[in-house]
């Protein structure tokens, strides 16, 4: 039964790369749903989280970080960001504490939405040198709250979700109290794998792969078996990938599988294969296969 009360309601995620926004999820959902590096745009798709206590269901839409966009994979990416903002009660307009002055661009995204401002990473700075930044935003547009946070630490969390609650509008959950997400499992064990990538390799390599399943059979009788694919768009690449005597592709399939049993909680046996797709981050019929359109 739903008590008297209760509020749910959609909170978007927004800023630029590398603000937190993933990390912030995470936490406050308490299950690792985004993957996290600290190379920018780690982020490419919308991701969904549920938080659900006994008097507000909160659904989290963790956004990729506002760019300029140089290929049809970038503006599928800034399509994201604006139909989670379209979509949402709410937006936590995260920024780095550390900044000097407010991004402009990233700021014009959330439009006339009711948002919060999120200060993060407070913790590496005073609290007088947030005091600027703080007013050049609020002189630039209205938020319902200024709240200086640190995402990783857990600081101040708990006033931003009581900021939060108190804004939802009054209404039944939308999902079952026991879920996170509504992504499929396959969906994570691509995303685990592709986090793996963004951590092994440098400079092109990780923008330019995705990673695509392939095959994925639950066995009641043995390991669970999971096939997928690492897409790249060069020969050249897929060498890299795979490195002498195949060592690089089995470091990341290593790691992969690893934290792959961790999230589903059983035994896998993860095979990764890569191939090559010529410029398929501006190929619509390669994103749309690849779940970005």
């Amino acid at each position: 039964m739903i008590p008297e009360g209760f509020r749910s309601g959609y909170v978007a995620l927004i800023g630029k790369p590398n603000v937190g926004k993933s990390t912030l999820l995470n936490i406050l959902i308490g299950q690792k749903l985004s993957i996290v590096t600290s190379k920018a745009q780690t982020t490419r798709h919308r991701v969904l989280g549920i938080l659900t206590d006994d008097t507000t269901q909160v659904i989290f839409l963790d956004t990729p970080g506002i760019m300029c966009p140089n290929t049809r994979l970038d503006r599928s990416m800034m399509q994201k960001v604006r139909e989670s903002v379209a979509d949402a009660d709410l937006i936590i307009y995260m920024t780095d504490a550390r900044s000097v002055e407010p991004d402009l661009k990233s700021l014009e995204t959330i439009t006339d939405q009711p948002a919060i401002l999120a200060l993060n990473k407070a913790d590496l700075v005073r609290q007088e040198q947030m005091i600027p930044l703080a007013d050049a935003y609020t002189s630039l547009r209205s938020f319902e709250a200024v709240i200086p946070i640190s995402a990783l630490k857990g600081i101040n969390l708990d006033a931003l979700m009581g900021e939060v609650r108190a804004f939802l509008p009054a209404g039944p959950p939308f999902y079952p109290s026991e879920m996170l997400s509504e992504h499929p499992e396959r969906f994570f064990v691509a995303e685990i794998i592709r986090e793996k990538v963004f951590e092994k390799f440098r400079q092109e390599i990780p923008y330019s792969s995705t990673v695509t399943i392939s095959s994925f059979i639950e066995r009641t009788d043995g390991k669970d078996l999971i096939e997928a694919e690492i897409i790249v768009e060069r020969p050249s690449q897929k060498g890299i990938m795979i490195g002498a005597k195949g060592q690089a592709l089995k470091v990341v399939g290593i790691s992969a599988r690893r934290d792959i049993e961790v999230f589903l909680e059983r035994e896998v046996y993860l095979k990764l294969f890569v191939r090559v797709r010529k410029d398929w981050r501006n190929q619509d019929r390669f994103l749309r296969s690849y779940g970005y359109k």
